[in-house]
């Protein structure tokens, strides 16, 4: 399959089963709900060593969030349900019951309810005051500047981690600049999010490692400077190769974010230096979720 000149290779990105939750943070203004929301995010590009993953959704108006206030949705992901719940606890006691004028609601009603302000409420050392509304209870904690206000929990749910797939270029600077067009498409998509720094991936990995101690390793196989030293995936005129990685709340999210970035990667196309798109394929190794490019761009 060929798209304005860039090679769709016959492959699949693999994926693997996730627990996931979403929250909205809100706050007096736009800037406070987005510092939330970075902090909170923070260090969190991989479950490889940072626990979880996760990442800013979307930005909601005033008329979309709990309390009419600016706000920002957030989702994160985990393999599992109580490393994610207390992941979220953490991040959430740190970096937003912290941040000035900040606000915590619950971003999903549906699946297994976790603790979202159950234990943060604590802070308030007695003072804390609960109140129901339409089964759904809040909490009030006293803060210095006012009250933190918090939904008690929010649902957690399964979800997909580690779509992908990876942008093959002439130079490192038009990769990147293919990168970023996928990631401003991609990022009009919800339920989605790209963890890694600005959604970029210029470290992929394979499974596993010469050395016993990682569990994974440089994928060499797409690194340009070892093409005369490994059993290369790249051709000559290849230079550089970045990834952009999905965590989604269905199969269906990943799928359609995965098109939309695919097809603003295209749109650049051969003149622009991208030769080829290709993805993480593990041989079955990593996970059960299978997302094959050509169907995809079908």
């Amino acid at each position: 399959m060929i798209k304005n000149g860039v090679t769709i290779d016959q492959t699949f990105a693999e994926a693997f089963p996730m627990r996931a939750t979403r929250i909205i943070i809100t706050a007096q203004n736009e800037k406070w709900a987005m510092i939330a929301a970075t902090a909170m995010t923070g260090f969190a590009t991989s479950v490889i060593a940072c626990g979880c993953e996760a990442g800013i959704e979307r930005e909601m108006a005033p008329h979309e969030t709990p309390d009419g206030r600016p706000g920002v949705a957030v989702l994160l992901f985990a393999m599992g349900g109580k490393t994610l719940a207390k992941q979220l606890e953490t991040r959430a006691g740190q970096c937003v019951l912290t941040a000035p004028t900040t606000a915590l609601f619950s971003g999903l009603q549906e699946g297994d309810p976790i603790p979202l302000g159950k234990n943060l409420r604590f802070f308030g050392d007695g003072f804390q005051i609960s109140k129901k509304i339409s089964g759904r209870r809040y909490w009030r904690v006293p803060v210095m500047d006012g009250e933190f206000l918090t939904e008690e929990t929010t649902g957690m749910v399964s979800a997909v981690g580690g779509g992908n797939f990876l942008i093959l270029a002439e130079s490192q600077s038009q990769a990147l600049a293919a990168c970023e067009a996928a990631i401003e498409a991609m990022k009009k998509m919800p339920h989605v999010i790209m963890p890694f720094p600005g959604g970029v991936v210029r470290s992929g990995s394979k499974v596993g490692s010469k050395y016993k101690a990682l569990n994974a390793s440089t994928n060499d196989a797409f690194c340009p400077t070892l093409k005369g030293q490994t059993h290369s995936e790249l051709s000559p005129e290849i230079e550089s190769v970045m990834e952009i990685v999905i965590d989604g709340l269905t199969q269906e999210d990943i799928q359609k974010a995965m098109r939309v970035g695919m097809e603003a990667v295209c749109a650049l196309g051969a003149p622009a230096g991208i030769r080829r798109i290709s993805a993480g394929n593990y041989g079955g190794k990593l996970g059960p979720f299978l997302f094959h490019l050509q169907e995809i761009m079908a």
